[in-house]
């Protein structure tokens, strides 16, 4: 069995299924580039998470869909029939969550550097909570209320940066002073400002209920210590809030765990994590409702494929590359923006066969870092063969791009 088989993605007879479809004949069908999706790989990991959060002391689990992972509505049906919410970070996320039939009271709304439009937009749902990311935004909100929606219930929760982060990738370190490549992280409150915000929120009129952090993308074993750290930090900060008075119905954990993108990456002990986080909350001061996290990738990226087609093979000063029918920053740009971003890839009708080559698989972009793969090893293909890229449901279609006017690919749901 390969390392990256699960309910979905299955190898039989040396082919690749996905579900019960063989791959090859999926491509025939809806035509390459093409995006696949598993329902019944998206309900598995999101079941899986929520019996994780069973039997565990009080409080309630709230699981919010990260939805910038992949907004596509069907799959926003699917987790929101399945009782999951959504965590939205722009106005437009907002809305498609809306018209996904996301009641207001399940969408928990994250921006950043937000404009008088953006909140006019989000203050108009009843029940939305609102995260405060910064205290000049907490000003802005507090103009616009009084303005247009005097008097008005609305619910806030601040995002506080707990001073440390962690990502697989300098460009994915959500918490900190610095990234590891030393940009200056932009979000959240920073730890001594955060009691003084929420005494003003409420000051203002909005209605305190939450804290809540990210420290970041992609979590491996190895990043264990630095986010059991943050979840202490974490817990004694809402101590130091519930001291003061403010009895906060949840804390928000965020997300940043993920599933397993390479055969050697050791996954991030989940389990470890969410029991950590109740044990804790449960011997604290806090009486909360709910903890909550803000799983994206760790919902749909296993969920999801992308098939294409190689034009043919090309040999260059050595080099033999495989061109296909797609490019990176119109389908998948995760290879060409983050540089430790890996996606298997997978010759769909012969998955393990002896005969290999080692090979680049190259995209149809103006632009050498369109690369699905440098230098892998993988069964010879020919010119018409059809590939796949795994774990391809998070951060692909959502990013995906027109570069150089071409389209992005369709998707299908099975």
């Amino acid at each position: 069995m390969a390392w990256w088989e699960n309910e979905f993605l299955k190898i039989r007879g040396g082919k690749l299924f996905l579900g019960e479809e063989e791959a090859s004949k999926v491509a025939e069908k809806w035509g390459t580039p093409l995006f696949v999706y598993s329902q019944k790989q998206i309900l598995s990991n999101f079941y899986h998470l929520r019996n994780l959060c069973r039997n565990l002391p009080h409080p309630d689990i709230r699981i919010y869909y990260a939805m910038k992972a992949n907004p596509n509505r069907k799959i926003l049906k699917i987790l929101r029939e399945a009782g999951a919410g959504i965590d939205a970070v722009s106005p437009g996320e907002v809305e498609e969550a809306l018209k996904s039939g996301f009641p207001g009271r399940k969408i928990f709304f994250t921006g950043t550097s937000v404009s008088p439009d953006d909140l006019r937009s989000v203050f108009t749902q009843d029940g939305l909570i609102v995260n405060i990311d910064a205290e000049q935004q907490l000003e802005l909100m507090k103009e616009i209320r009084e303005r247009e929606f005097k008097g008005k219930k609305i619910k806030v929760s601040i995002r506080w940066n707990p001073g440390i982060g962690r990502g697989f990738n300098p460009k994915v370190v959500t918490a900190g002073k610095r990234s590891p490549d030393g940009k200056p992280i932009k979000f959240g409150v920073e730890e001594k400002r955060v009691i003084h915000v929420l005494e003003k929120a409420a000051k203002y009129g909005f209605e305190p209920v939450g804290l809540h952090q990210h420290l970041g993308s992609g979590w491996l074993k190895e990043d264990w210590e630095t986010v059991k750290n943050a979840v202490d930090k974490m817990v004694q900060k809402a101590s130091e809030i519930h001291k003061k008075g403010f009895e906060l119905e949840f804390l928000d954990f965020g997300g940043g765990f993920g599933p397993k993108y390479a055969e050697e990456h050791q996954v991030f002990p989940l389990k470890k994590y969410i029991d950590y986080i109740f044990q804790k909350v449960d011997r604290s001061d806090l009486h909360l409702k709910a903890v909550a996290l803000e799983p994206g990738k760790y919902l749909v990226g296993s969920a999801g494929v992308l098939l294409f087609r190689v034009e043919y093979l090309k040999r260059n000063y050595g080099n033999l590359f495989a061109c296909v029918n797609a490019g990176t920053f119109n389908t998948v740009p995760r290879p060409a923006i983050y540089t430790q971003a890996q996606h298997p890839i997978i010759h769909c009708s012969k998955v393990d066969s002896g005969d290999k080559v080692t090979i680049t698989i190259a995209g149809n972009l103006c632009e050498s870092g369109d690369i699905f793969g440098q230098e892998i090893f993988l069964p010879h293909p020919k010119r018409g063969d059809i590939l796949a890229l795994l774990c391809a449901g998070a951060y692909s279609r959502s990013m995906a791009s027109t570069f150089n006017l071409r389209k992005r690919p369709k998707e299908i749901i099975i």
